[in-house]
């Protein structure tokens, strides 16, 4: 399933009854719009998928896991239209993770930051690395997380995403978001993390799919609203990157 480089690349692999959906792009692995899309769709597709029951979510190699958005896409936004697409991208993304039918596990190898933080929350069970800090970084770049928010304060509480979001430029380590319940199990290696998690989700996928997708929906109760919620962030956040502190904050950056 994989495009040209430039639009990322998106891989599914079926081993039994578990599905290892691997996305990739050269810029540390972060998200342009077509590949967030592609991404949803997939999410969709697996849900409704009977031969599966348990979805491993991984990027290529052994660096960051996710970047967030795209910096070039971000850069090109040049009006209110664009902006809501674009970030409607990740409302999309997190949404169908909510909705699948599926238990997701996330495997974080990596530095994640901005909306990669967001894709590791709306995962169920997260295995990650050590070297798997995390940022927030939004407001130093003249926007906020408003899209990711509702996923990440339901795994870390409102306290935590506090400390994490008005601190942009400051990495939280692995074992930080361990202890605020965004990660479940952290591995000093990723050999050992691999094996791991590989037992955790053959184990998994043997118990009663029904149980599982009932026994999801009940985790994942009072969050339907989500729907208009994460695409009405979309639209302030598409408003914030056209300002021209924002404009300015980015330009800067790119030097």
């Amino acid at each position: 399933m994989g495009t040209d480089r430039q639009n990322g690349s998106l891989y599914t692999n079926i081993t039994g009854k578990v599905a290892t959906v691997e996305f990739g792009h050269p810029a540390s692995n972060s998200f342009v719009i077509e590949m967030l899309e592609r991404f949803a769709d997939e999410i969709h597709k697996l849900s409704d998928n009977d031969t599966i029951s348990v979805i491993v979510l991984k990027s290529e190699g052994d660096r960051a896991f996710c970047g967030g958005a795209s910096f070039d896409e971000l850069v090109a936004i040049s009006n209110l239209e664009e902006g809501k697409v674009f970030f409607s991208g990740f409302a999309k993304v997190i949404n169908a993770m909510r909705e699948c039918k599926k238990v997701i596990v996330g495997r974080v190898q990596g530095k994640t930051v901005g909306g990669g933080v967001g894709l590791a929350a709306a995962c169920d069970y997260v295995f990650a690395s050590e070297a798997a800090s995390i940022r927030l970084s939004e407001l130093s770049i003249g926007i906020a997380p408003l899209v990711i928010a509702p996923a990440v304060a339901r795994k870390i509480g409102t306290a935590a995403l506090c400390e994490m979001s008005l601190a942009p430029t400051e990495w939280k380590s692995a074992y930080w978001a361990q202890e605020k319940g965004l990660f479940s199990k952290v591995f000093d290696d990723i050999k050992e993390l691999d094996k791991e998690l590989d037992f955790f989700a053959d184990k998994l996928s043997d118990y009663n799919p029904d149980a599982l997708a009932e026994w999801k929906a009940v985790l994942w109760e009072g969050t339907s609203h989500w729907d208009t919620l994460l695409t009405e962030r979309a639209a302030i956040t598409g408003k914030l990157v056209l300002s021209e502190f924002t404009k300015n904050a980015l330009s800067k950056f790119k030097k």
